[in-house]
């Protein structure tokens, strides 16, 4: 692909488009990660019909911790971003 000679609209798209489907990657990746954990975790059983009270509150509170971790990640890393982004000179 570096042979194609793309204009930069093209370029533009084209990245945009490649950002978009890494980002639902990591996504799907995530929420695998969360399920099989919080499944592994909670559920001690083989599964019927429904989750047990235990089993419900357990992967409800799991999924919750879960989510917690991966936005106060998110956030520290966009703030670290953020401050280096800041400490480094303008280039033209």
């Amino acid at each position: 692909m570096d042979n194609l000679n793309f204009d930069e609209p093209t370029r533009k798209e084209l990245q945009t488009f490649i950002e978009r489907e890494q980002a639902q990657s990591r996504y799907n990746s995530t929420v695998q990660n969360m399920t099989s954990m919080c499944w592994d975790k909670c559920v001690t059983g083989t599964p019927g019909n429904s989750f047990s009270r235990g089993e419900a509150s357990c992967l409800a509170n799991c999924v919750d911790r879960f989510l917690d971790a991966s936005i106060f990640m998110t956030k520290t890393i966009q703030d670290q971003r953020a401050r280096l982004q800041a400490s480094q000179p303008e280039t033209f």
